[in-house]
């Protein structure tokens, strides 16, 4: 999990970089889900000065992004958004590193909660997020229930 090659820093999701790995996300989620069940935010909402937006690198190659949105229409938190890796860099700890670096970004700005939607055919997300320590809740803010949906929450005051 500390791979002195992998870097994880802020970046702006405008770098071309990061619009081709977003685009690939976004190609990915059409496969699996109808629109009205894909809540992708876009560049421009990545691009707010209430989220992080994070890349991984490794040897100097972009290979993974996510991004954390603080938000406060149900509570305070920090919503995780964008988690994605290319598939010839999983199994690597790289997701992992992305989501402690968002945890520790959240955790440093006093926010309590962390929450994420993700989809039931991403069984590979789901399985990382239970490991970290989140739980499966009902939808939150403009949320609605989706039977394609997963809602999940972790208390940021609380270990594991």
């Amino acid at each position: 999990m500390n791979d002195p090659a992998m870097t994880i820093q802020p970046i702006d999701p405008a770098l071309p970089a990061a619009v081709a790995l977003i685009a690939k996300l976004d190609e990915m989620h059409v496969e699996l889900y109808p629109a009205e069940s894909n809540h992708l935010d876009s560049i421009e909402t990545l691009r707010q000065p209430n989220v992080l937006f994070l890349g991984a690198f490794i040897d100097g190659a972009l290979v993974g992004c996510g991004a954390v949105k603080r938000v406060a229409d149900d509570g305070d938190y920090g919503e995780i958004k964008r988690v994605y890796v290319l598939h010839t860099c999983r199994g690597r700890g790289v997701a992992k590193r992305i989501m402690a670096a968002l945890e520790a970004h959240l955790v440093a700005a006093g926010v309590p909660l962390s929450r994420l939607e993700t989809g039931i055919r991403q069984a590979e997300a789901i399985g990382m997020y239970r490991r970290l320590g989140y739980r499966e809740r009902g939808p939150y803010g403009d949320y609605r229930p989706d039977p394609l949906s997963v809602f999940m929450e972790k208390n940021l005051r609380t270990p594991g």
